[in-house]
């Protein structure tokens, strides 16, 4: 799976400090999801889609075996 997350921090000129205070996680948990080495909840990835203005698919793409 790969995910648009730095993207829609971009289009927002948010910094991955700013995104997590927003969503009340660390930035550590914001620069673990962008690395692929986090799956967000559910509820986490609903919150990000909500922030942003898009849905859960575009920020969090499925890939060939996932």
């Amino acid at each position: 799976m790969r995910n648009n997350i730095k993207v829609e921090r971009a289009r927002k000129d948010m910094t991955q400090e700013q995104l997590a205070e927003a969503l009340g996680v660390s930035r550590q948990t914001i620069n673990a999801i962008e690395k692929n080495k986090y799956l967000p909840s559910t509820l986490l990835a609903l919150k990000m889609s909500d922030l942003f203005g898009v849905t859960v698919n575009d920020l969090f793409i499925l890939e060939e075996g996932d």
